[in-house]
């Protein structure tokens, strides 16, 4: 249903340690790279076959168990909330991956198979050495202070419902193809999310079914369709999007491998944005329209206007929190705002 007409511009014949960094930062738009990761170990594997690639992966294992959603065949590989929306459509478990590898394989030719999604896996600590030879080189100033962190994403079929991250994002498709439903942060208000808790991944979701959506319930979806991008990735390509996108995955084959690389824009002191809201919404949310929309005023001058405008009239000296935050300060205010949380 998405829009094929808003192209994502695409660079071919990028290499793994040759990420122009700069161009994806300046245009803050979702970048494809074609065939990035074309020459990895694990990607050469699932062009042999799904076995192989499964048989790579386990060679690497921790030997930890593993958290794998299991979702049911009239799911339609949707990771998703239950019909009322108590709980989810999918159990959980922890288990070895080689258990998660064998009932993948026992039951891929049943048209009545169960689905199955591991999310979010630590690539260094559930997979040990296999960076070597799956790896990208991240060069780029931003880096000193951010280091990415590498995740591994492995299953059958799977629909992750759009939702975003704080952190930019660097998606390489290893096995089996995936599609990416790509929303600029301003659709939030088309995009209908959910509750705030709980969520199938940790972060809120739209509550549209954006392969079937119901424009009865959420008319507003078809704005959000219409800004829509839609990413379609072979075996080695990758895509790039930025901080705060809204992101539909899809993995399309019956056998999937992503591994995506993920970081902070600023540095990690500084916290989570979402923690700012929760705040504001208890504290600002219910109050009366005139006062919320002196509160406005009050946020643009502190938080969205330029840093310098509150201090540009104030001897250094007594700057305080309004001069440039380091570490120690940003430390001093979270002290004060947990004393005041806490009265």
């Amino acid at each position: 249903m998405s829009n094929s007409t808003n192209q994502v511009r695409v660079l071919e014949g990028v290499r793994p340690d040759q990420i122009p960094f700069d161009e994806l930062f300046a245009a803050n738009q979702p970048v494809i790279l074609r065939g990035l990761v074309a020459d990895w170990a694990l990607v050469q594997a699932g062009q042999v076959s799904a076995d192989n690639a499964m048989d790579l992966l386990q060679s690497h294992s921790s030997g930890k168990p593993v958290g794998v959603y299991v979702a049911p065949p009239e799911s339609n590989a949707r990771f998703f909330y239950n019909d009322d929306c108590s709980g989810f459509n999918y159990q959980s478990k922890h288990t070895e991956l080689s258990n998660i590898f064998t009932d993948i394989r026992e039951s891929r030719d049943n048209p009545d198979r169960c689905y199955y999604y591991m999310n979010s896996l630590t690539l260094d600590n559930c997979f040990p050495g296999l960076r070597e030879g799956n790896d990208l080189v991240f060069d780029h100033e931003i880096f000193t202070h951010n280091k990415p962190l590498s995740k591994v994403w492995v299953g059958t079929e799977s629909i992750a419902a759009a939702h975003y991250d704080v952190p930019s994002n660097l998606a390489c498709c290893v096995v089996g193809a995936r599609r990416f439903t790509l929303f600029p942060p301003e659709q939030i208000h088309n995009l209908y999310p959910g509750p705030l808790e709980p969520t199938p991944g940790g972060q809120v979701i739209t509550m549209v079914d954006l392969k079937n959506p119901d424009f009865e319930r959420f008319p507003r979806a078809r704005q959000a369709l219409d800004a829509a991008a839609v990413v379609d990735l072979q075996p080695g390509d990758a895509v790039y999007y930025p901080s705060m996108w809204w992101h539909q995955v899809e993995a399309l084959s019956p056998f999937n491998i992503m591994i995506n690389f993920w970081w902070l824009t600023v540095p990690a002191h500084m916290g989570n944005p979402m923690d700012i809201v929760m705040h504001a919404m208890m504290g600002l949310r219910d109050r009366p329209e005139a006062e919320k929309k002196a509160w406005r005023e009050v946020f643009d001058y502190y938080v969205f206007g330029a840093a310098e405008t509150p201090r540009a009239h104030l001897p250094p000296a007594i700057q305080g929190a309004l001069g440039e935050l380091d570490n120690n300060w940003i430390r001093r205010l979270r002290a004060l705002v947990k004393d005041k949380l806490n009265r």
